[in-house]
């Protein structure tokens, strides 16, 4: 594998940067991914570059100001090989096919030492200044690492500035079966070879949970330390918390006082780079920490109202998602002839699926718009639920108003000819009651949802309102406390339509249609079927039979309970 190596005036205006076949790429001060910022004398776009077999093509912009120079002459297009090297303003670009790999072939150090947290808290630095000259850039280093290869990427390079007497550092992870993998490197020297870090000391670091170091002799005589003479010590710094489990910061270097057989002098010298990596890596481990706390929340976006996010930022998320009984609200939302229309369409099932992600999308976004927690997705149909975590007592007036919102959204796709939704119906079902809400599964799989006989009803309300033909129904519970709330805004209305016993519940349950102006049912048609209701109640079937005739060429209920 190749890589671009630049180089500019000072160890900070660094980076290497793999090269792959047949990818066209452009070097400047703001391309995308080969960016060097640093060098005011390297314009926007510089260089268009393509990798193909082992040479690197390079042909300079129209646009670009400054010559580039190859082989000492100024040149307009060129090959680079391995091995080789373009200068463009200050700033050196090298192309190398060096590599990075653990390997257990080194042979046991003459000497080794671990550092406890407490022993390094003693340790002085002999040049703090440089020290803290270089630890001045993390803010710019952690404004400018929008992802996590960038971030490490400018790990390593710090930890070169910093640590003057290293060779060659590298951040590495150990794998599923233990292994350690390099995932980012780079050495001082762009074309030292091949760096070949000690399996055992990352593992051994790594294990033990605390930074170790280890000596080789390389002066005199021969040796067995035959892969890698550019250094004779190399430490690991292992780094903590739960976003860096793993992962490990690889430092290898020359002795600076030399020598056949290392002194305290020598160690107490590295004693000073390994207490600068671990603060270092702390730092970094704490930064990776907090995005990885900002990718969960932006997880939890999609599944959580902003309401329900605030309290993840004020209390302990676990807390917040343990699981507990309250009463909630719960919202069901199906897409009918889904599954016909799925056997029809079964050469065009990508459309189909992007149309109905799109009502899943309306489903999901007005479910968090008014407050509530996306519990599940079936299909085409998908759940929500309010009053959890976040007690509250409007849990079923939202509901309502989400239902209405769905039900109006998904009627105008469904008016529109060329949508591949065209003349869908959906029906909703949503119920109050008390369940157990939050992180509910196993060890192996886990969700936020909400488990309960009211979550039952909620689903059965839905399938009844594909057989009855009515959008939405609701249960006595959500209709009675519908009258604490103000909805005058929409208009909200319910009339009752009967008590059911849904399939599969032993208890039967008042059920409501839930209406607003702009899906009100005929005012007239509502007279019949509730005096319908009521001599059906009373067994008076002749006079019901008349009565819900007269409404049932306008109304779904009257036409089913007839």
């Amino acid at each position: 594998m190749l890589e671009l190596v630049a180089q500019g005036k000072t160890s900070y205006q660094r980076w290497r940067k793999v090269v792959l076949q047949d990818l066209p790429f452009v070097v400047g001060r703001t391309s995308d991914d080969f960016a060097v910022g640093w060098d005011e004398k390297i314009s926007r776009d510089h260089a268009a570059l393509k990798l193909s077999e082992d040479s690197l093509s390079v042909e300079k912009l129209d646009g670009a100001t400054n010559p580039i120079f190859f082989n000492g002459d100024e040149q307009q297009d060129f090959m680079v090989k391995p091995g080789e090297h373009f200068v463009i303003g200050d700033t050196t670009f090298s192309l190398t096919n060096d590599s990075a790999f653990a390997t257990l072939e080194l042979p046991s150090p003459i000497s080794q030492r671990a550092f406890s947290p407490e022993f390094l808290r003693q340790v002085r630095y002999r040049d703090a200044d440089h020290r803290i000259a270089v630890l001045n850039r993390l803010p710019e280093i952690i404004s400018s690492s929008n992802n996590d290869d960038v971030l490490l990427g400018h790990m390593v390079n710090l930890l070169l500035a910093g640590i003057t007497s290293s060779t060659a550092v590298a951040v590495c992870e150990q794998d599923e079966d233990g292994h350690p993998q390099v995932l980012k490197w780079d050495q001082r020297n762009p074309s030292g070879g091949d760096f070949k870090p000690c399996s055992r000391l990352i593992n051994q670091a790594i294990e033990r949970k605390e930074s170790t170091l280890h000596m080789w002799q390389t002066d005199t005589g021969p040796t067995d330390y035959t892969l890698d003479l550019h250094n004779d010590w190399a430490f690991v710094c292992p780094l903590g918390g739960p976003a860096s489990r793993g992962l490990a910061i690889y430092v290898a270097g020359l002795n600076r006082t030399g020598g056949v057989e290392q002194s305290d002098t020598d160690e107490s010298d590295v004693q000073g780079d390994v207490k600068f990596a671990e603060l270092v890596g702390a730092t970094i481990a704490n930064l990776r920490r907090v995005q990885q706390l900002e990718r969960r929340q932006s997880t939890f976006r999609a599944f959580f109202s902003p309401v329900v996010m605030q309290a993840f930022v004020d209390q302990d998320p676990e807390e917040v998602l343990r699981p507990r009984e309250c009463e909630i609200s719960v919202l069901f939302c199906d897409l009918r002839g889904f599954s016909a229309k799925s056997e029809e369409m079964s050469d065009q099932l990508e459309e189909l699926l992007e149309s109905v992600s799109q009502a899943l999308g309306i489903m999901t976004q007005k479910v968090l718009d008014f407050g509530g927690v996306i519990g599940d997705f079936h299909g085409d149909s998908a759940m929500g639920f309010w009053g959890w975590p976040l007690g509250k007592q409007d849990a079923a007036a939202n509901a309502c108003k989400a239902a209405l919102e769905i039900q109006k959204e998904l009627e105008v796709i469904a008016a529109q000819p060329q949508h591949l939704l065209h003349d869908f119906r959906m029906g909703i079902g949503v119920a109050t009651g008390n369940a157990v809400a939050g992180k509910i599964g196993t060890s192996h799989q886990v969700k936020v949802t909400a488990f309960g006989p009211v979550v039952n009803l909620a689903a059965r309300l839905e399938g009844i309102s594909g057989r009855m033909k009515v959008p939405i129904l609701v249960d006595g519970p959500t209709a009675d406390s519908l009258a604490n709330f103000s909805l005058s805004d929409q208009n909200v209305q319910v009339r009752s339509l009967g008590k059911f016993r849904p399939y599969g519940l032993n208890v039967a349950s008042r059920v409501f249609q839930l209406f607003c102006d702009q899906s009100a049912p005929d005012a007239a048609a509502c007279e019949c079927y509730a005096d319908g209701l009521k001599q059906f109640e009373s067994g008076e079937w002749q006079a019901a039979t008349e009565t819900l005739t007269k409404s049932a060429q306008t109304d779904a209920a009257s036409a089913f309970l007839l």
